[in-house]
């Protein structure tokens, strides 16, 4: 049987639900999971039960909206400098990775109180 076009978008954005559920069990101190398209638009998102969102519905949007805008602009430097690993944003209170895959990219929130962010990136990396 061919999946429609609507079967195969359903599929995908399930695909990325899961994948989000699995970084939030990679450790406790991940606060929000997300994946966003190339324009910026959330397809889908879990915040760790408990936690109170530090952005609102419209900072979101914003936020994502750079983050895409900033990884649209690094795809032309990636020939020269090579493919982007992951991208590191260091706030006062939380920390922001980002992996692109596909121009699909994964935020990842983090409290800024977490020291071993570097063994967080590598099984980040094996789940995306």
């Amino acid at each position: 049987m061919v999946k429609t076009p609507e079967q195969k978008w359903k599929e995908s954005i399930n695909n990325y639900k899961k994948k989000c559920q699995k970084i939030l069990k990679v450790s406790n101190s991940i606060r929000y999971v997300g994946v966003i398209n190339e324009y910026g638009r959330t397809l889908t998102g879990i915040i760790r039960p408990g936690e109170k969102p530090l952005l609102k519905s419209d900072q979101a949007k914003s936020e994502f909206f750079i983050i895409s805008t900033l990884q649209t602009f690094r795809k032309k430097s990636s020939y020269s400098l090579g493919k982007l690993d992951y991208l590191l944003l260091k706030h006062q209170k939380v920390s922001v990775l980002v992996f692109q895959k596909n121009n699909i990219t994964f935020y990842v929130s983090i409290e800024s109180n977490e020291k071993n962010l570097s063994n967080i990136v590598t099984k980040i990396k094996k789940i995306i």
